[in-house]
């Protein structure tokens, strides 16, 4: 794979101490050479053009003359907070900042690509399932703080109260296997589902320019737009939902 110009300054400046932190750790990239890839490159450039974004949105701040990027910021804070609301329900406030972030994260990834000489690293399966797998240990996290260790346990043994002795004694045997195998299904159906949808549209893309380098393109471009918008809405969105589960109470 043909090296970024980014990721080639990263590799100028920082690919020797990258070598030596992977070998201390006994992983052997690939190319010794250039050891940062253009997917790790690429989230530490969205990572920085974020930190850079959210300091102009804290030092415009106002109360008495908010500006548009206060009114977008403040619109899509609102967006993400009333979904959490209204899924996960009470005391949601602490779980968006969480989500904001997530999601401009993933945004970001996803219309990076659009930029020449960049690409989206939500292309490449590692980077959607290091997404899925934080917001996995995040949701679980919560599940165990919200309920403790033995009420958030009773999420996987199904309903308890009001069974038969013998429902209570079978059914946790029965379900908690389909639980674990769920809940770990679901990492995957994240990671394949933001994978293949930017990546597939990607190919899409990179095609018709090669075929037709003006106006047809276009078009995919907006397409691409649109696809990066619904697989960030739906990636925070069933992680409003693991949530919701993760920290309801058994009433």
């Amino acid at each position: 794979m043909e090296q970024l110009a980014f990721t080639q300054l990263l590799n100028h400046f920082f690919g020797g101490p990258v070598l030596a932190l992977l070998l201390w750790l006994h992983i052997h990239p690939k190319n010794p050479a250039a050891p940062i890839t253009n997917p790790v490159a690429m989230e530490v450039l969205v990572v920085l053009l974020l930190t850079v974004f959210f300091v102009a949105v804290r030092m415009r701040l106002s109360v008495e003359r908010p500006g548009s990027l206060q009114h977008v910021m403040e619109g899509l804070h609102g967006f993400i907070g009333n979904m959490a609301g209204e899924i996960i329900g009470h005391h949601s406030e602490k779980y968006v900042p969480y989500l904001m972030a997530l999601g401009m994260f993933i945004l970001t990834c996803n219309l990076i690509g659009l930029v020449p000489g960049l690409e989206s690293p939500t292309a490449v399966p590692v980077v959607p399932l290091g997404c899925a797998l934080v917001t996995w240990f995040y949701y679980h996290y919560q599940g165990l703080r919200a309920n403790g260790a033995i009420g958030y346990l009773k999420h996987f043994i199904g309903p308890q109260e009001g069974m038969p002795l013998i429902v209570r004694l079978l059914l946790p045997f029965l379900l908690f296997p389909i639980e674990i195998f769920s809940h770990m299904a679901r990492v995957l159906s994240l990671t394949v589902r933001l994978f293949a949808n930017m990546f597939a549209g990607d190919m899409v893309t990179l095609v018709f320019f090669s075929l037709l380098p003006l106006g047809v393109p276009i078009i995919f471009e907006g397409l691409h737009i649109g696809v990066s918008l619904i697989q960030t809405y739906i990636f925070v969105l069933l992680a409003c939902v693991y949530l919701g589960e993760a920290v309801a109470h058994e009433h």
